[in-house]
């Protein structure tokens, strides 16, 4: 058994749906989970800020001595993947297994993707897909407010103003004839319903929180580095009060315990 903890962060709360799954897949896993409200959103940044984050959050996730750590950011996957290769644990994006799925899932070819304006910008799940399939068709839309409508709890699925949002960014998929869409951030599959409502039954939706844990899971039993334990410590960077408040809309039920806030930099040093 390895007790280490797992290791995972986001810009802020979108992150929590891979914990969702987490928990589904390794029930008995502990896991430090690290959002980075104070400087959200990433998706805006620049690919340097983004990889400057992304290296200080996964020194934080260090000092826990973490077994495994998964970027739990569409943003960072697609931008700031290669600061993982750094690491001296395992570390997992959400880019390449989304992609694997998507392409799997797929029926006449034609995969959407939805995710921050860095994301899109990167064309990272375009090159991944294509790696898997060179036939599919891929088409990319940026969906930036959806970030900020999440972080604000707009989720349900007769929000008006959420649901206005989709569909004008969706139109443009649904034109194009698209089966599979990818949920290129992490926020996205917290208002699931009211997208899959707009592109209709027959589109797949790809959870990029649900591949990365399965991902993690394989990764663990096969290197037998399995644990025991449930314990779930979260910390963010900004917001604590509002972080835990949105936090059980992602995580389908309230965080246990205390969000603690923490200054980033003291622990960089």
């Amino acid at each position: 058994m390895d007790k280490r903890p797992i290791g995972v962060f986001d810009s802020g709360l979108g992150g929590l749906s891979v914990i969702k799954e987490l928990s589904r897949v390794l029930p008995d896993e502990n896991i430090v989970y690290f959002g980075d409200t104070g400087r959200l959103p990433y998706g805006t940044k620049s690919n340097e800020t983004i990889i400057k984050y992304a290296i200080e959050d996964e020194k934080f996730l260090l000092s826990f001595d973490v077994k495994l750590i998964i970027a739990a950011c569409g943003t960072v996957s697609s931008v700031a993947r290669k600061t993982g290769e750094q690491l001296p644990v395992p570390f997992i994006e959400v880019v390449t297994p989304a992609a694997k799925a998507a392409a799997k899932a797929t029926k006449n070819k034609i995969v959407g993707v939805i995710g921050t304006a860095a994301t899109v910008r990167s064309d990272s799940y375009k090159k991944a897909v294509l790696e898997v399939d060179e036939e599919i068709s891929l088409h990319q839309v940026a969906c930036p407010l959806f970030v900020q409508l999440v972080e604000e709890g707009f989720v349900k699925k007769d929000d008006e103003i959420t649901r206005l949002t989709a569909e004008r960014y969706l139109k443009p998929l649904k034109e194009k004839g698209v089966d599979t869409l990818i949920l290129g951030c992490t926020h996205f599959p917290a208002i699931s319903e009211i997208i899959s409502d707009i592109m209709g039954e027959d589109v797949t939706l790809i959870n990029t929180g649900e591949q990365a844990a399965k991902a993690a899971a394989w990764y663990l039993k096969e290197n037998d580095m399995m644990g025991s334990g449930a314990e779930k410590h979260f910390f963010v960077s900004d917001r604590a009060e509002s972080f835990k408040t949105v936090a059980g809309i992602l995580l389908g039920s309230e965080i246990e315990g205390e969000v603690t806030t923490v200054n980033l930099q003291s622990y960089l040093k």
